[in-house]
């Protein structure tokens, strides 16, 4: 008896356990997947908000140095991508701009209007998950003058007066494998501070920086 025991143990498994045992790892499959493809595209939205965040940066330390105004501009890259980039009183783009290209399937808004969820909400400036202040509504590109303070500039007479309690926001989305649509935004204070902002999957908007 103990021998036979032993022998129908060294046979291995069945092939109904083996079933179950790829039926599971096919259930689990199903549920993480998901799951990381979504985690790994909120990561990229908020890789590239940060990336958006420190080119925002950038311009603001460049108008305070060189005491005249910078502006965030986007362009169509070669590869038919969109990017972002610094200049020089709204100018096009020259050699040497910092330039950011934005990753795939994300997708930019100036301003709003941009279908982000509870936007109206979130860019009330009363709202207790939002922004502490009402962003400028049109769709001009954020620019900071020789102070560092948000302004609207004028290329023709190279102006760029501060307005009181003007900020601006932008807003980012961007589309998983599976469909599924993520949401940032970085907005500029009318004190000149940058905010990054990520939604969840409620539509609650939460500050990150």
């Amino acid at each position: 008896m103990f021998h036979l025991t032993t022998q129908k143990r060294g046979r291995g498994f069945s092939l109904i356990e083996l079933l179950i045992v790829v039926a599971v790892i096919m259930i689990l499959a199903a549920i993480s997947v998901p799951r990381l493809l979504n985690t790994i595209s909120d990561i990229n939205l908020r890789y590239a908000a940060t990336n958006i965040s420190g080119l925002l940066q950038s311009a603001r330390m460049q108008s305070v140095r060189k005491n005249t105004f910078y502006t965030l501009l986007p362009t169509t890259l070669s590869t038919g991508g969109t990017g972002y980039y610094v200049h020089f009183q709204s100018g096009t783009y020259a050699v040497g701009d910092p330039l950011l290209p934005l990753g795939t399937r994300i997708t930019a808004y100036t301003g709003t209007g941009s279908g982000a969820p509870n936007e109206a909400s979130f860019t009330s400036g009363t709202s207790s998950n939002g922004l502490s202040f009402a962003p400028n509504a049109g769709s001009d590109n954020p620019s900071f003058n020789a102070r560092g303070l948000p302004c609207i500039g004028v290329p023709a007479t190279g102006a760029c007066p501060f307005v009181p309690g003007l900020g601006f926001v932008m807003f980012l989305s961007k589309s998983s494998a599976l469909g599924n649509v993520s949401w940032a935004s970085v907005a500029i204070t009318p004190s000149g501070h940058i905010q990054i902002w990520t939604s969840d999957s409620s539509g609650n908007w939460v500050q990150r920086d």
